[in-house]
């Protein structure tokens, strides 16, 4: 049960307050219902408090959820159906799942194939309202304008997963060191060549030549 001034989500809208509990009879019989409003755009609902959990209304996450989410987001594994119709209906029940990191799935995959081959009129409006769904939650749990909350979540899904690494390989070179490797290799690069610095032992394994 939740309470006036208590923040929700409802799964196809985004972040909310309940600004009020009321009572109203429909079909002879009282019912009890949620006026639920957002912050931005003005939008208010009407839900009935004995269906919040087949719709899936749940509170909004902490700070902490919130940064765990930022930070899971490029390593999301997003597949998309060839289908139109097949691929519309998984996005849309990612939608109704009320899950951010399944929300993000959708933001992540339609922004991809945005960049590669274009969304119809149906996905494009899929896009916003996933992207809206995510920032209004975004903004309220963090206190920021809508616009902030955005740009965050473009740069998460737009930043490349890290590469694992196998047990026990070295780390990669950094900017620096990569120059100063192909500068050596172009200059000694053939055999009689001068013996491998230290810097490069401690880096990479040298060249056979210099083995």
């Amino acid at each position: 049960m939740f309470q006036i001034g208590d923040l929700i989500v409802h799964p196809m809208h985004g972040a909310g307050v309940i600004d009020d509990v009321i009572q109203e009879k429909v079909a002879g019989k009282v019912k009890e219902y949620y006026v639920f409003k957002m912050p931005v755009g003005g939008l208010t609902l009407k839900i009935p408090t004995a269906n919040c959990q087949a719709i899936g209304i749940r509170t909004i996450i902490s700070e902490a959820e919130a940064e765990a989410f930022f930070a899971g987001i490029p390593a999301l594994e997003v597949e998309s159906n060839a289908n139109w119709n097949k691929r519309y209906q998984e996005n849309l029940l990612r939608l109704k799942s009320g899950n951010l990191n399944e929300v993000a799935r959708v933001v992540k995959g339609l922004m991809r194939r945005d960049s590669r081959r274009g969304l119809s009129t149906g996905e494009r409006k899929m896009l916003h309202s996933a992207k809206q769904i995510i920032i209004s939650e975004i903004a309220l749990v963090e206190g920021c304008a809508y616009q902030d909350a955005e740009e965050r979540l473009e740069r998460a899904v737009m930043q490349k997963p890290p590469v694992p690494q196998e047990k026990g390989a070295r780390a990669p070179l950094g900017q620096r060191g990569v120059l100063q490797c192909c500068r050596f290799l172009k200059k000694c690069g053939k055999p009689g060549a001068p013996a491998v610095p230290r810097w490069w032992r401690r880096r990479a394994a040298p060249p056979e030549w210099a083995a």
